[in-house]
């Protein structure tokens, strides 16, 4: 702590600080303590995000969150502030699916990004956000991204453009809200992960009618599928993905949860691979590239790739079943231009 911060909080405040009250809520003891109410948690929000909480308050409040675990009517409040804060422009531009990606990988290569590319060659149009660099030693997709010579929208007009020409495009958090990259941030101070990671998943800050999510916890799923409910989110799945990120474990069966026409699903999409394959010793971004020119035929990458294709084809009705949707997703892939890359 700065001693310029020490001094300031070292001067007595003459009456309690505005935030006071929603730290207390969540703190006051095992039998005072309550989850916040949807609320109470926009008005929260909306003074973290205009700059009205001391860092001190803040770091509390996470992590009061943090151990009690968030409620789907706290993530609604939450979200619901992000979203006024950001004001995309919803009604100049227009897109099929909201992907978020704020988890990186460590142990597999992005294959849900080939995913993206492929639905995005067959008219889908994607917005992906995310952030880089909150957790030490994972490959983020605006880093491979950049590696791989995509643009990276800084500007809504940015990812119009994008969208027109590629029907994909991807904002940094730090350019779609500043605010929630700070506190994403915070995630070395803290130790731990905290709400910000789950919020910024849900944002869908272009009103998509579709989107897509990963957790790492299973039970997050539930908070997940009620607070897309809660925001109207007509249409979105969530599931445990690879690392963390909206891809398919391909050796394992995969529930995923779904708000299908504002009404909450589930089904479990059995596993596409028998045993356990190999991880690389190092993650080489150039596979991605190899995989994709046909050069590479890993049975791992493939697979994850349609697997994961498949869910958002399933969830945006391109399919009927999961098997349609497995093999469209497959047509798509055989088929697809491989000098994109």
């Amino acid at each position: 702590m700065s001693q310029q911060y020490r001094n300031k909080l070292a001067k007595p405040l003459e009456h309690e600080h505005p935030f006071a009250q929603y730290v207390r809520i969540l703190g006051k003891g095992k039998t005072g303590s309550r989850s916040l109410t949807r609320e109470e948690a926009r008005l929260a929000m909306e003074m973290i995000l205009n700059g009205d909480v001391e860092d001190v308050q803040l770091g509390a409040f996470l992590m009061l969150l943090r151990v009690k675990e968030e409620s789907h009517d706290e993530l609604t409040g939450f979200v619901s502030a992000a979203k006024t804060s950001i004001n995309a422009p919803t009604d100049k531009i227009s897109v099929d699916l909201d992907w978020s990606s704020y988890a990186g990988k460590k142990r597999q290569l992005p294959w849900y990004l080939l995913s993206c590319f492929l639905l995005a060659d067959n008219n889908i149009r994607i917005f992906m956000h995310g952030a880089a660099g909150h957790t030490i030693g994972r490959l983020y997709t605006e880093n491979v991204l950049q590696t791989l010579n995509i643009p990276i929208a800084q500007s809504w007009e940015q990812v119009s453009s994008l969208l027109d020409s590629t029907q994909f495009a991807f904002m940094p958090l730090a350019r779609l809200c500043p605010e929630l990259k700070r506190i994403i941030d915070f995630r070395n101070y803290l130790g731990l992960r905290s709400p910000v990671h789950t919020l910024s998943r849900l944002l869908n800050p272009l009103a998509a009618p579709h989107s897509i999510q990963s957790v790492f916890h299973p039970a997050y799923g539930d908070s997940h599928q009620q607070a897309s409910i809660g925001l109207e989110q007509g249409n979105a799945a969530v599931f445990k993905g690879e690392g963390g990120e909206v891809e398919r474990k391909p050796e394992a069966s995969c529930l995923v949860k779904m708000v299908i026409d504002g009404v909450a699903h589930e089904e479990i999409w059995p596993k596409l691979l028998d045993g356990r394959q190999q991880q690389p010793d190092q993650l080489n971004i150039r596979q991605l590239i190899d995989v994709w020119r046909g050069q590479d035929h890993s049975d791992y990458a493939n697979n994850a790739i349609i697997g994961t294709a498949a869910i958002a084809l399933k969830l945006m009705k391109k399919a009927d079943s999961q098997q349609q949707a497995l093999e469209l997703a497959r047509q798509w892939w055989d088929k697809r231009n491989k000098d994109r890359l």
